[in-house]
């Protein structure tokens, strides 16, 4: 695997601290909005952290749009492409504010994202860490470095408030 040391990736968080920050939280606020239209909370955003710019944001639309793949990842890698007339990404990072399924891993190394920052850890459904674990299969053409658990004490809360209210354990 292709993954930075423990100090790499402090280096890399410190470098750029502020618009990291910005990033996690713009995908938070998407993924909350999300969760407004009776989807599951999750957000998606990339960027250019070396020019400090956003690319693409976007949120689960799965129910809203009738179609399994709507994943915020999908539909952000979609958005990106659009807006910057290429179909590879390689200059860019993804910050999602939960563990990619299977689906969404492999569509992020099909764009050739350059990193997968994400929040939540997805026991269940994930394909990074849990799962498949997609990137730990020697056919791949194109790993990006990955770095799960930013915020992701927020992102858990926000999920586990989604699943309360939709099983109606909120007060």
């Amino acid at each position: 695997m292709f993954f930075l040391t423990s100090a790499a990736k402090k280096y890399t968080l410190d470098y750029m601290d502020t618009f990291l920050r910005n990033v996690i939280n713009t995908a938070i606020e998407s993924a909350k909005k999300a969760a407004e239209y009776h989807e599951i909370p999750v957000g998606a955003v990339i960027f250019s952290a070396e020019r400090q710019e956003i690319a693409a944001v976007c949120a689960n639309r799965t129910e809203q749009d009738h179609d399994p793949t709507a994943h915020a990842e999908i539909l952000a890698i979609r958005a990106a492409c659009a807006t910057l007339n290429q179909t590879r990404l390689t200059d860019y990072d993804i910050y999602v504010t939960l563990e990619p399924c299977p689906m969404c891993a492999t569509a992020i190394a099909f764009a050739r994202l350059r990193r997968l920052y994400f929040g939540a850890y997805d026991v269940k459904g994930g394909g990074v860490d849990h799962g498949c674990r997609v990137y730990q299969n020697a056919a791949n053409i194109h790993v990006p470095e990955v770095y799960g658990g930013i915020a992701q004490t927020q992102c858990e809360e926000l999920l586990t408030a989604f699943f309360k209210t939709l099983r109606g354990d909120n007060p």
